[in-house]
């Protein structure tokens, strides 16, 4: 008898997401060692599917071992030097992060801060980055701490002008909204697995381009970080298979079998189910009679951002979801704690069934909770 035995939920909050049966049939299957030749083919079928994803030719396309977080730290501890000039796109709690991961490995950082849920246009980009000319640059497309998405064109294109690369956080857009890496003119992308993906949370895609690249193998000064040195790890996965870490071979699997599930599906139409599910959610927020957080052009199809109803205890609504309905949907971070709803829509758990199961159990919730 298994002694693990947790509750039935239906996640419907910024992170994990709800996972396809294969995927979890993906999990089960018979573990071969990280140095397998069957574990590299896994490898190389993930990269091919990363691509697509990513929207990019990027040989250097590969899986950090760790969460989201493992891939934004991958991100800075590759491309960051001490005194380099790092520019940050703050507005919100993951550019906070990025902004205090540049700051611990030594980076002289600027920021262009503008309120949380808002996004940047190309004159704002150009003004900035044209003064501090910066070497480094990050933005986050997919902000899951307020719902906000800035596909970075303006960004990547000023960064160019000044020679500077351009890293992007992807996490919660990558497999349910357009990441364009090529076409964006993005350097560095990162992801996680548990959001539009559809797998457990505990593996980041990378995706580094040509002059990305190129400053890897100039640089002179080793990665402060050896687990995340990513020429350690091109020669462990593309190489000699040098080994360097024993690799998660279960989530390599899951991660393989969530990527076969979007192939069959097809990324164009998978980004289209996402954009509709978003839609009806909005519409089905509207007919409550509440807002949304975010203007209507720069909202996430994945992670949307209602705002908490006036007279409402969000946290009354988010424990009446979980105890009537196994729901479970997130309150707001920092500024906007008790202010807005943090609700996915995002991989599996897109689909209009679960948009309209959780606008009447949000019904519910919200005739039980006012404050």
């Amino acid at each position: 008898m298994l002694t693990v035995a947790p509750p039935t939920r239906l996640l419907l909050g910024p992170g994990p997401s709800p996972v396809h049966p294969r995927v979890y049939q993906a999990i089960s299957q018979p573990v071969v060692g990280h140095l397998d030749p069957y574990f590299f083919q896994v490898n190389e079928e993930i990269r091919k599917g990363l691509q697509t994803c990513f929207g990019t030719t990027n040989e250097f396309t590969m899986v950090i071992s760790g969460t989201g977080s493992a891939g934004m730290e991958t991100a800075v501890t590759n491309f960051v030097e001490p005194g380099m000039k790092f520019a940050v796109f703050a507005n919100g709690y993951f550019a906070d992060r990025i902004t205090e991961m540049g700051r611990r490995h030594g980076a002289q950082i600027v920021r262009l801060e503008k309120p949380w849920g808002e996004s940047f246009t190309g004159a704002e980009a150009e003004d900035f980055i044209s003064r501090h000319k910066p070497q480094l640059v990050a933005f986050i497309q997919a902000e899951t701490s307020t719902g906000c998405y800035t596909p970075g064109k303006g960004i990547c294109e000023a960064a160019r002008k000044v020679g500077a690369l351009t890293i992007a956080d992807t996490v919660t857009s990558l497999g349910g909204m357009p990441v364009d890496v090529d076409a964006m003119g993005i350097d560095i992308a990162y992801s996680g697995t548990q959001k539009a993906l559809g797998c457990p949370p505990g593996l980041a895609p990378i995706t580094v381009g040509p002059r990305g690249v190129e400053y890897l193998r100039a640089r002179k000064a080793p990665s402060v970080s050896w687990y995340l040195d990513l020429k350690l790890l091109l020669d462990y996965y593309e190489q000699a298979h040098r080994y360097h870490h024993t690799a998660p071979v279960s989530m390599f699997y899951a991660l393989r079998e969530s990527l076969a599930v979007i192939e069959e599906e097809g990324l164009p139409a998978r980004l289209e189910r996402h954009r509709k599910n978003h839609e009806a959610f909005v519409a089905g927020m509207e007919s409550l009679g509440t807002a949304m957080y975010v203007a209507g052009e720069h909202r996430l199809w994945t992670l949307n951002t209602p705002r908490v109803p006036d007279g409402v205890n969000d946290l009354a609504v988010r424990k009446h979801l979980i105890a009537k309905y196994g729901i479970e949907i997130a309150g707001g971070l920092g500024p906007l704690a008790g202010k807005v709803f943090r609700i996915g829509t995002m991989g599996y758990g897109s689909s209009a069934e679960n948009v309209s199961l959780l606008v009447d159990a949000l019904r519910d919730a919200f005739a039980v909770a006012k404050a």
